[in-house]
Protein backbone atom coordinates (compact mmCIF):
# COMPACT_ATOMS: atom_id res chain seq x y z
CA UNK A 1 0.00 0.00 0.00
CA UNK A 2 1.17 3.00 -1.19
CA UNK A 3 1.48 6.20 1.90
CA UNK A 4 1.36 3.35 4.80
CA UNK A 5 5.27 4.52 5.38
CA UNK A 6 3.79 7.82 6.05
CA UNK A 7 1.04 6.96 8.14
CA UNK A 8 3.39 4.42 10.23
CA UNK A 9 5.60 7.19 10.73
CA UNK A 10 3.00 9.92 11.56
CA UNK A 11 1.58 7.30 14.05
CA UNK A 12 4.90 6.69 15.56
CA UNK A 13 4.87 10.18 16.40
CA UNK A 14 1.50 10.46 18.06
CA UNK A 15 2.31 7.04 19.91
CA UNK A 16 5.54 8.84 21.35
CA UNK A 17 3.87 11.94 22.09
CA UNK A 18 0.88 10.81 24.06
CA UNK A 19 3.90 8.46 26.09
CA UNK A 20 5.69 11.60 26.96
CA UNK A 21 2.59 13.25 27.78
CA UNK A 22 1.67 10.47 30.13
CA UNK A 23 4.97 10.48 31.41
CA UNK A 24 5.36 13.81 31.95
CA UNK A 25 2.75 14.97 33.72
CA UNK A 26 5.00 13.10 37.23
CA UNK A 27 7.47 15.19 36.14
CA UNK A 28 8.48 18.39 38.55
CA UNK A 29 9.62 21.56 35.82
CA UNK A 30 13.34 21.39 37.01
CA UNK A 31 13.48 17.75 35.45
CA UNK A 32 11.61 18.63 32.59
CA UNK A 33 14.25 21.88 32.16
CA UNK A 34 16.77 18.57 32.15
CA UNK A 35 15.15 16.47 30.19
CA UNK A 36 14.90 19.09 27.87
CA UNK A 37 18.66 19.95 28.07
CA UNK A 38 19.54 16.63 27.60
CA UNK A 39 17.29 16.05 24.43
CA UNK A 40 19.35 19.07 23.35
CA UNK A 41 22.43 17.60 23.80
CA UNK A 42 21.29 14.49 21.87
CA UNK A 43 19.84 16.18 19.16
CA UNK A 44 23.35 18.83 18.60
CA UNK A 45 25.41 14.94 18.35
CA UNK A 46 22.91 14.03 15.85
CA UNK A 47 23.49 16.55 13.50
CA UNK A 48 27.38 17.25 14.48
CA UNK A 49 27.76 13.69 13.34
CA UNK A 50 25.43 13.82 10.00
CA UNK A 51 27.45 17.17 9.00
CA UNK A 52 31.16 15.48 10.01
CA UNK A 53 29.99 12.35 8.02
CA UNK A 54 29.62 14.58 5.12
CA UNK A 55 32.27 17.00 5.24
CA UNK A 56 35.32 14.21 6.16
CA UNK A 57 36.92 11.63 3.98
CA UNK A 58 39.94 9.04 4.60
CA UNK A 59 42.39 9.97 2.27
CA UNK A 60 45.21 7.81 2.30
CA UNK A 61 46.26 7.81 5.77
CA UNK A 62 44.94 10.90 7.05
CA UNK A 63 41.14 12.82 7.31
CA UNK A 64 40.31 15.69 4.69
CA UNK A 65 37.60 17.72 5.62
CA UNK A 66 35.59 19.60 2.32
CA UNK A 67 32.12 21.13 1.62
CA UNK A 68 32.96 23.88 3.87
CA UNK A 69 31.81 26.19 0.83
CA UNK A 70 28.75 24.18 0.19
CA UNK A 71 27.91 24.60 3.56
CA UNK A 72 28.65 28.48 3.93
CA UNK A 73 26.45 29.29 0.12
CA UNK A 74 23.52 27.18 1.01
CA UNK A 75 22.80 28.91 4.49
CA UNK A 76 23.59 32.16 3.52
CA UNK A 77 21.48 32.02 0.71
CA UNK A 78 18.55 29.71 2.52
CA UNK A 79 18.83 32.20 5.02
CA UNK A 80 18.11 35.10 2.23
CA UNK A 81 15.15 33.22 1.00
CA UNK A 82 13.83 32.31 4.29
CA UNK A 83 13.53 35.27 5.93
CA UNK A 84 12.09 37.02 2.74
CA UNK A 85 8.91 34.16 3.15
CA UNK A 86 9.24 34.50 7.10
CA UNK A 87 9.19 30.96 7.46
CA UNK A 88 9.39 30.68 10.58
CA UNK A 89 6.49 33.54 11.10
CA UNK A 90 4.34 30.84 9.09
CA UNK A 91 5.20 27.87 11.64
CA UNK A 92 4.84 29.62 14.51
CA UNK A 93 1.24 31.15 13.52
CA UNK A 94 0.02 28.13 12.63
CA UNK A 95 1.31 26.59 15.96
CA UNK A 96 -0.87 29.34 16.91
CA UNK A 97 -3.85 28.40 15.66
CA UNK A 98 -3.54 24.98 16.56
CA UNK A 99 -2.97 25.97 20.21
CA UNK A 100 -6.40 27.54 20.07
CA UNK A 101 -8.14 24.85 18.24
CA UNK A 102 -7.41 22.02 19.91
CA UNK A 103 -8.09 23.55 23.05
CA UNK A 104 -4.39 23.99 24.42
CA UNK A 105 -4.68 28.13 24.61
CA UNK A 106 -2.90 27.50 28.45
CA UNK A 107 -0.25 25.27 27.36
CA UNK A 108 2.42 27.73 27.93
CA UNK A 109 5.19 25.95 25.67
CA UNK A 110 2.86 24.80 22.74
CA UNK A 111 4.07 26.45 19.91
CA UNK A 112 7.85 26.14 20.77
CA UNK A 113 7.11 22.35 20.71
CA UNK A 114 5.62 21.95 18.32
CA UNK A 115 7.63 24.36 16.02
CA UNK A 116 10.69 22.12 17.27
CA UNK A 117 10.13 19.26 16.91
CA UNK A 118 8.95 19.47 13.43
CA UNK A 119 11.62 20.63 12.69
CA UNK A 120 13.71 18.35 13.84
CA UNK A 121 11.30 15.19 12.73
CA UNK A 122 11.03 16.69 9.29
CA UNK A 123 14.37 17.96 8.18
CA UNK A 124 17.06 15.12 6.93
CA UNK A 125 17.34 12.41 4.11
CA UNK A 126 15.33 9.36 5.86
CA UNK A 127 12.12 11.53 5.07
CA UNK A 128 12.96 12.28 1.31
CA UNK A 129 14.12 8.58 0.59
CA UNK A 130 11.83 7.16 2.66
CA UNK A 131 8.87 8.38 1.19
CA UNK A 132 10.21 8.02 -2.27
CA UNK A 133 10.81 4.83 -1.94
CA UNK A 134 7.22 3.97 -0.65
CA UNK A 135 5.82 6.12 -3.46
CA UNK A 136 7.55 4.33 -6.00
CA UNK A 137 7.95 0.74 -4.58
CA UNK A 138 5.27 1.06 -1.97
CA UNK A 139 8.66 -0.01 0.54
CA UNK A 140 8.25 1.41 3.65
CA UNK A 141 11.25 -0.22 5.31
CA UNK A 142 12.73 3.48 6.10
CA UNK A 143 9.90 5.40 7.07
CA UNK A 144 9.09 2.39 9.74
CA UNK A 145 12.76 2.72 10.86
CA UNK A 146 12.70 6.69 11.07
CA UNK A 147 9.10 6.16 12.87
CA UNK A 148 10.74 4.10 15.68
CA UNK A 149 13.52 6.80 16.13
CA UNK A 150 10.57 9.77 16.15
CA UNK A 151 8.63 7.81 18.31
CA UNK A 152 11.70 7.87 20.65
CA UNK A 153 12.39 12.00 19.89
CA UNK A 154 9.30 12.97 20.49
CA UNK A 155 8.86 10.89 23.44
CA UNK A 156 11.26 12.73 25.15
CA UNK A 157 10.52 16.10 23.75
CA UNK A 158 6.91 15.68 25.01
CA UNK A 159 7.73 14.99 28.43
CA UNK A 160 9.98 18.80 29.09
CA UNK A 161 8.45 20.80 26.47
CA UNK A 162 4.42 19.64 26.65
CA UNK A 163 1.83 18.52 24.15
CA UNK A 164 2.51 20.55 21.27
CA UNK A 165 4.98 18.27 20.33
CA UNK A 166 2.78 15.84 19.35
CA UNK A 167 1.75 18.21 16.95
CA UNK A 168 4.71 18.03 15.02
CA UNK A 169 2.51 14.95 13.15
CA UNK A 170 0.71 17.17 10.87
CA UNK A 171 4.11 19.05 8.89
CA UNK A 172 5.50 14.75 8.71
CA UNK A 173 2.10 13.59 7.41
CA UNK A 174 1.46 16.87 5.11
CA UNK A 175 5.56 17.20 3.88
CA UNK A 176 6.19 13.35 3.36
CA UNK A 177 2.59 12.36 1.67
CA UNK A 178 3.08 15.14 -0.94
CA UNK A 179 6.66 13.69 -1.77
CA UNK A 180 4.85 10.25 -1.85
CA UNK A 181 2.46 10.95 -3.96
CA UNK A 182 5.02 13.04 -6.49
CA UNK A 183 7.76 10.26 -5.97
CA UNK A 184 7.83 9.60 -9.80
CA UNK A 185 9.18 13.08 -10.44
CA UNK A 186 11.19 14.04 -7.51
CA UNK A 187 13.11 10.50 -8.04
CA UNK A 188 15.42 11.61 -10.82
CA UNK A 189 16.56 14.22 -8.93
CA UNK A 190 17.78 12.79 -5.88
CA UNK A 191 21.19 11.76 -7.35
CA UNK A 192 23.65 10.87 -4.72
CA UNK A 193 25.54 13.79 -5.15
CA UNK A 194 22.18 15.68 -4.31
CA UNK A 195 21.27 13.25 -1.16
CA UNK A 196 24.71 13.64 0.33
CA UNK A 197 24.42 17.54 -0.16
CA UNK A 198 20.63 16.88 1.58
CA UNK A 199 21.40 14.97 4.11
CA UNK A 200 25.00 17.41 4.92
CA UNK A 201 22.63 20.78 5.61
CA UNK A 202 19.81 19.07 6.79
CA UNK A 203 22.03 18.05 9.44
CA UNK A 204 23.52 21.26 10.12
CA UNK A 205 19.72 22.37 10.39
CA UNK A 206 18.96 19.60 13.43
CA UNK A 207 22.55 21.07 14.88
CA UNK A 208 21.16 24.73 14.79
CA UNK A 209 17.68 22.99 16.81
CA UNK A 210 19.57 21.65 19.20
CA UNK A 211 20.83 24.93 19.89
CA UNK A 212 17.50 26.24 20.60
CA UNK A 213 16.60 23.29 23.18
CA UNK A 214 19.77 23.67 24.90
CA UNK A 215 20.13 27.81 24.90
CA UNK A 216 16.48 28.50 24.00
CA UNK A 217 15.84 30.14 21.05
CA UNK A 218 18.74 31.43 19.73
CA UNK A 219 18.49 30.35 15.74
CA UNK A 220 15.56 31.11 13.47
CA UNK A 221 15.72 27.56 12.27
CA UNK A 222 12.74 27.32 9.79
CA UNK A 223 13.96 30.42 8.09
CA UNK A 224 17.15 28.29 7.17
CA UNK A 225 15.06 25.39 5.56
CA UNK A 226 15.42 26.88 1.51
CA UNK A 227 18.92 26.06 1.84
CA UNK A 228 18.40 22.57 1.81
CA UNK A 229 16.89 23.22 -1.71
CA UNK A 230 19.88 25.15 -2.41
CA UNK A 231 22.16 22.41 -1.39
CA UNK A 232 19.87 19.90 -4.18
CA UNK A 233 20.43 22.88 -6.57
CA UNK A 234 24.13 22.72 -6.23
CA UNK A 235 24.25 19.11 -6.75
CA UNK A 236 23.54 19.70 -10.52
CA UNK A 237 26.11 22.70 -11.19
CA UNK A 238 28.54 21.82 -13.79
CA UNK A 239 31.05 22.93 -11.26
CA UNK A 240 32.28 21.72 -8.22
CA UNK A 241 31.72 23.65 -4.93
CA UNK A 242 33.99 22.47 -1.74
Amino acid sequence: MIGLGTIINVLGIIAGGLFGKLFGRFLKERYQDTLSKACGVSVLFIGTAGALEGMLTISEKSVVSGNSMLIVISLALGALLGELLNLEDKMEKFGKWLKVKTGNSKEKNFVDGFVTASLTVCIGAMAIVGSIQDGIFGDYSILATKAVLDFIIILVMTCSMGKGCIFSAIPVAVFQGIITLLARFISPLMTDSALANLSLIGSVLIFCVGINLVWGKKIRVANLLPAIVIAVIIAFLPFSIG
